[in-house]
């Protein structure tokens, strides 16, 4: 029996509408960007109809000889990208990839270090309120009063305190590179496994602009799209001896059968990272970061840790204005266009709901083709609207500012 015909126009004006939005505002979320046709085109692929348990070679499923293929070249090509001994390619997000880990590595009640989750740290680096934090004992580390950078004499002091089976490092919100080695010094200490979460850097660490942790960590975690402009996903990569447990905990032990259509899409995505092209766009991304951070420096807001070495930005609004808050700030840019995200700053005196802070991005921009003349025009345009934010007519006026400056930057034409 043949699909049935359905012009579903009530499903094609809402993604028309998102093709707009994305085409004609800016996307700051430091978390997004935009895939590729190719990226995209795999993701959409006739991949999504297989079923296909198990691992190449070794699936629950017949009619796999194919699939197995495209499994097999995202593996061979994410192995190449960061060095690493063994890959698996199957978790869905950067949470199950990291949830995977802790299974594979560790017991319930295993004490961990991970960065507390208002300094920067992940759900899934201890929060009470993630699984997480409920199955492991987590221990947080923070970050510095001075210099809002990770309190390094904090971890060691917790490591020999607590001896506990892993550290966790990597961030979700903090702007500076986090260097694997001292990390590994640590953990060598007291007998810990170190897990280093990249699902924000695996992009910049592909392109070479920020050091790769692989030499250092017995695993490395990330999500594929992000700085990486994959499909949405995660990956894990991991010295051999600890491939075949975390092979068993990603399958069976945290999901069934793999999204191959999303794996498929990863390996085209690996081989877009492999490029010359991809380390120029890394490289910008960083430069563009940088710039933003100069524009709203001047525009009086306070920069977390004075600045960036990635693609992020930490911004604390009370020194633009004691009374805005992350909430009303994040609103009144959508208005105008400008997507971000609240985001609570260091010992943040608002609730997770409400936040000082905003969060920045620019893998999306750069992907479209701006660079540093655009950043200053975004940083004006983000103080301008925040200044006028009670001025209905003001922030409509902003948004056609953004509309033009997007005109010429169409990432999906």
């Amino acid at each position: 029996m043949p699909w049935p015909i359905v012009n579903d126009t009530v499903y094609n004006e809402i993604e028309a509408a998102e093709i707009e939005r994305q085409n004609t505002g800016l996307q700051l979320i430091a978390s997004e960007n935009f895939a590729s046709p190719a990226v995209m085109a795999a993701t959409g692929s006739i991949f999504t109809n297989k079923y296909s348990e198990g691992y190449p070679g070794r699936r629950y499923y017949g009619g796999n000889a194919i699939v197995d293929r495209a499994e097999q070249l995202a593996i061979d090509r994410v192995k190449e990208l960061f060095g690493a001994d063994h890959a698996n390619v199957q978790p869905h997000s950067g949470a199950n990839a990291n949830m995977a880990v802790y299974q594979a590595v560790l017991k319930p009640g295993d004490t961990v270090l991970g960065l507390s989750l208002d300094h920067g740290g992940h759900l899934t680096h201890g929060s009470p309120v993630n699984a997480s934090g409920i199955q492991y004992d987590f221990i947080a580390y923070r970050l510095t009063k001075s210099d809002e950078r990770i309190d390094m004499d904090e971890v060691a002091d917790l490591a020999k305190k607590h001896k506990p089976k892993m550290i966790v490092t990597g961030a979700t919100a903090y702007p500076r590179i986090i260097e694997a080695g001292p990390f590994r010094e640590i953990a060598d200490s007291v007998g810990a496994h170190l897990m280093f979460d990249a699902a924000h850097v695996a992009g910049l660490i592909a392109g070479g602009v920020f050091p790769n942790p692989v030499p250092h960590c017995d695993i490395v975690t990330f999500t594929t799209h992000k700085t990486l402009r994959g499909p949405r996903g995660g990956c894990i990569l991991s010295r051999s001896e600890h491939a075949k447990a975390i092979d068993s905990a990603v399958f069976p032990g945290q999901q069934g059968g793999p999204q191959e259509h999303s794996i498929a899409a990863k390996a085209v995505a690996f081989a877009e990272a492999l490029t010359d092209e991809f380390k120029t766009y890394s490289a910008q991304v960083v430069a563009n970061a940088q710039a933003l951070a100069t524009t709203l420096g001047e525009e009086g807001f306070r920069l977390v840790s004075g600045g960036t070495d990635t693609h992020l930005l930490l911004v604390d609004l009370r020194a633009f204005d004691e009374d805005l808050t992350g909430k009303e700030a994040q609103i009144v840019l959508d208005e105008a266009g400008i997507t971000l995200n609240r985001n609570t700053i260091p010992d943040d005196p608002r609730s997770p709901f409400v936040t000082s802070g905003i969060r920045i991005g620019t893998p999306a921009v750069t992907t479209q083709g701006m660079k540093e003349p655009e950043m200053a025009q975004i940083g004006s345009l983000i103080a301008r609207t925040l200044r006028n934010r009670t001025d209905a007519n003001a922030v409509a006026g902003l948004r056609e500012e953004v509309r033009s400056l997007c005109s010429n930057f169409t990432p999906y034409p």
